[in-house]
């Protein structure tokens, strides 16, 4: 059994997730050999700077080319590969640029080449180049309000990849007739390549339709121009039977399944039983904390479906509708309900954090909750269900010192929640 404390064992086992999914560990293993012509390396994403310099330690002696845009800050020291960054979760014309000459820098290649693509979390809005007839200002507004608006990813990335000149399959036909590997780190519920990063370089079965559907489910207002560009179909994707699509292998080789399995392997080598309750959970992070609250209580009280002591892991990506002006994210608006559902219950405690160390827009990965959480906020004055109406969790957990700073991770499979149920 574990002497650590619970805030140390969870804090452990966020750690040990983030370490499972480093590029440096998981690329090697999936490199494809060299081609007879060129190798071109492209790619987006939080981990893609990390998993270019992966990639050229993979390949000691070899010539190798190309570009891969990353987050501001989060850029490392590339040898060959050019290392671009640009703005997230909010597009920017650096990243517009940078797309440009991706698109360029592929477009003439022989069926001798290789182009490889390293895709992670993130790469939606690193990638940003409208089709004609759509604005970067267009898309900053549409991008801002699907944000705002409660929308799972998968929708956001329906809408992105039929606005999108690079997207959807789109830099995927662009590399024919070169091969195509994409090694990809997952951050989305599911896994499915063409959510991650909104698929440049995988087929997309989604329909201009679909995208319509979304902005009208939440209730998006769009410019005329392209709500005409959906309606037309002249914003199609690229679909999997396309006669221009290259040949093209994918490997999902860090997914938020295998950080969850690592981080729980930990528990058990202290000691402690883990049980994973799922890796693609979504929904409203207040109303996904409600439910979790409640089978942790459960635990506790019942001995039902676990006995304590335990942890309950899960993963996935919830979504916050924003009705406040606080600073917030999916993963402190989870904590903050959750603080509440449990009302101050002994021997529970849970941490929750973005495992590319960014939860909203805060340089803060996430944060801790403990029986005394509500305690100590109201003899500071503060009230916890006004910060979680106003969506201020990180407002309300950096007073408490209960805030979780990673810094960059250089890598991201979605959020990382654990409920630690003592005996």
């Amino acid at each position: 059994m574990s002497m650590e404390s619970p805030r140390e064992l969870l804090k452990r086992m966020f750690s040990v997730a983030i370490a499972r999914a480093q590029p440096e560990l998981c690329i090697p293993p999936h490199v494809p050999p060299l081609p007879r012509g060129r190798l071109i390396v492209i790619g987006a994403g939080k981990a893609s700077a990390a998993m270019a310099r992966a990639v050229e330690n993979c390949y000691p002696n070899a010539k190798l080319e190309g570009l891969v845009v990353t987050r501001y800050g989060y850029a490392m020291q590339c040898s060959q590969i050019e290392i671009a960054e640009a703005a997230h979760p909010v597009p920017d014309e650096a990243g517009f640029k940078a797309s440009r000459r991706m698109l360029k820098m592929v477009s003439n290649l022989t069926e001798d080449d290789l182009v490889l693509c390293l895709i992670s979390g993130g790469g939606s809005s690193l990638l940003a180049l409208p089709m004609d007839g759509v604005t970067l200002e267009d898309k900053q507004h549409i991008n801002r309000e699907l944000l705002r608006s409660g929308a799972s990813i998968s929708e956001i990335n329906c809408v992105r990849r039929h606005l999108s000149a690079i997207k959807g399959g789109r830099l995927a036909r662009a590399c024919y007739p070169a091969r195509v590997v994409n090694l990809i780190i997952s951050d989305v519920p599911g896994d499915d390549p063409a959510d991650i990063a909104s698929g440049p370089t995988v087929p997309d079965s989604t329909t201009c339709r679909d995208a319509l559907a979304v902005l009208e489910r939440y209730a998006i207002n769009v410019p005329e121009h392209v709500k005409e560009l959906l309606e037309s179909g002249k914003g199609e994707s690229v679909k999997p039977k396309d006669p221009g699509l290259p040949a093209i292998e994918t490997h999902l080789i860090a997914t938020p399944q295998m950080a969850l399995e690592a981080a729980s392997q930990e528990a058990e080598r202290l000691g402690i039983s883990c049980h994973i309750l799922g890796d693609a959970i979504e929904g409203e992070a207040r109303e996904v904390a409600r439910v979790m609250g409640g089978i942790a209580l459960q635990v506790k009280k019942r001995s039902q479906p676990f006995s304590p002591p335990c942890v309950l892991l899960s993963g996935g990506e919830t979504t916050v509708t924003v009705r406040g002006n606080g600073r917030g994210g999916r993963n402190v608006e989870f904590l903050l309900a959750l603080a509440l559902t449990l009302r101050g219950e002994p021997g529970i405690h849970a941490l929750a954090g973005d495992t590319d160390g960014v939860d909203g827009s805060e340089e803060v990965a996430g944060a801790y909750v403990a029986p005394d959480t509500l305690s100590r906020a109201f003899s500071l004055g503060m009230s916890p269900m006004d910060s979680l109406a106003r969506n201020d969790g990180h407002g309300f957990f950096g007073r408490l010192g209960d805030a979780v700073v990673t810094g960059p991770t250089l890598t991201n499979v979605n959020d990382f929640r654990a409920i630690s149920i003592e005996g």
